[in-house]
């Protein structure tokens, strides 16, 4: 499926290699994405007003929007491509799946960090089962990792503010800000 692969990851005006310095990893396209070609496009999604709030973009950005991440160094991919209702319809081996060739692509674009906005998705993905919200300790394709909250309108435990603020220590974090 196209779609899930059309992030806007090639290129940018980054700092590292790749020319990132954030590749956002979503969990899998929804229905939404899927139809739209926009990455968190489902209304309800928080990832917009978050990515503006934490300090990631100066204005709020629309998904149609997303091909100007690239100019902030920033890029959007999924862990699997498969596009569905809920990312409960994932079986474990998408998810490890996923995570390969997940760290083939940022083997290949380098950015500083890679963001996987969803605990769930990553303990899955890469079986780290104890993993929490933040920093971690391993890498993946030679970059450091974030798991931030998903900002699914479904994810009622994390308000817009908590998001935002976890958003935000990542990208204070990053070299040169």
């Amino acid at each position: 499926m196209g779609v899930a692969r059309s992030a806007s990851v090639e290129g940018g005006g980054g700092r590292r290699a790749g020319g990132l310095r954030v590749l956002f990893c979503g969990i899998n396209p929804s229905l939404m994405t899927a139809v739209t070609g926009h990455h968190f496009a489902r209304p309800g999604n928080r990832f917009w007003p978050v990515l503006h709030l934490s300090g990631f973009t100066p204005r709020l950005l629309r998904p149609y929007e997303q091909r100007e991440l690239l100019s902030y160094g920033l890029g959007i991919t999924n862990v699997v491509a498969r596009a569905t209702a809920r990312a409960d319809e994932l079986s474990p081996e998408e998810y490890v799946q996923g995570g390969r060739l997940l760290e083939e692509k940022v083997a290949r674009l380098r950015p500083e960090w890679l963001a996987v906005v969803g605990i769930t998705a990553y303990r899955a993905a890469f079986g780290e089962r104890s993993a929490q919200i933040g920093p971690q300790e391993r890498t993946v394709g030679g970059s450091g990792v974030w798991v931030l909250p998903n900002p699914s309108g479904l994810n009622a435990r994390w308000t817009v503010g908590a998001m935002a603020e976890e958003y935000g220590r990542l990208r204070s974090s990053l070299s040169g800000d």
